[in-house]
């Protein structure tokens, strides 16, 4: 989430606050020794907290979509973090650096949200709004002049932005969307009168049988009352 977050932001500068400048953007510590080393115009992005923001809930799970509609994988309901960056932009000169933290504050301050097109990985999954803040007065705990103790350099001229970014602890593959349906027919009409008609065959023929081996039905039995002519 975190790198989906840098990314994004990097071509929010590059492509439309600070389009067209030539300036390089980095993620490193604005150490001495980082500074040292570079050699061209950059503007510095340094991810200094990370904390989550608790005053956001999200009820349920969050269904992720293809290019179709078609259900995917479902997420658990999302966690929210505030990630906090240290805005800082370095050249050979003080007026310069102005300059592009002028450009970049205006270009930054237009967005309450990273635009959905700078979304990408997990953050697109989701499809939730990833809210933006820039020169906002920092939150309690977070004073800026810490963090330029802590990293060992001259303090500068710096705009704090945040970004309140969503994680889902767990994402399911959801079940392949049934296509095609296959249904059997049996003619249990046909297997009926089959089975009528042999029934019926069966009967007659143990009926004939039945009449030919009754006793007194054979040519040698005489009829009560007959008499015997040849006596």
């Amino acid at each position: 989430m975190i790198h989906e977050v840098d990314e994004g932001l990097r071509g929010l500068v590059l492509d439309e606050a600070l389009a067209g400048t030539g300036v390089d953007v980095s993620f490193e510590a604005p150490t001495r020794d980082w500074a040292a080393r570079r050699n061209a115009p950059t503007v510095n992005l340094f991810l200094y907290d990370i904390r989550e923001d608790r005053s956001r809930h999200f009820q349920g799970r969050i269904a992720e979509r293809d290019a179709d509609g078609q259900i995917v994988a479902w997420h658990d309901a999302p966690h929210f973090f505030a990630l906090s960056y240290l805005v800082t932009a370095w050249t050979n000169r003080a007026t310069d650096e102005h300059r592009l933290l002028a450009a970049l504050l205006a270009g930054l301050v237009r967005y309450d949200e990273l635009p959905a097109e700078r979304l990408t990985g997990s953050l697109a999954a989701l499809r939730l709004a990833v809210p933006m803040t820039v020169a906002a007065p920092p939150g309690e705990g977070r004073a800026l002049a810490d963090v330029w103790t802590a990293l060992g350099g001259d303090l500068k001229p710096s705009l704090d932005l945040v970004v309140v970014a969503p994680v889902s602890p767990r994402r399911t593959l959801a079940p392949p969307p049934v296509r095609e349906r296959a249904v059997r027919v049996s003619d249990t009409a046909g297997v009926l009168a089959d089975h009528l008609t042999r029934t019926a065959a069966t009967r007659r023929q143990e009926s004939g049988g039945a009449g030919r081996d009754r006793p007194g039905s054979g040519p040698g039995h005489r009829r009560r009352g007959h008499r015997d002519e040849h006596r």
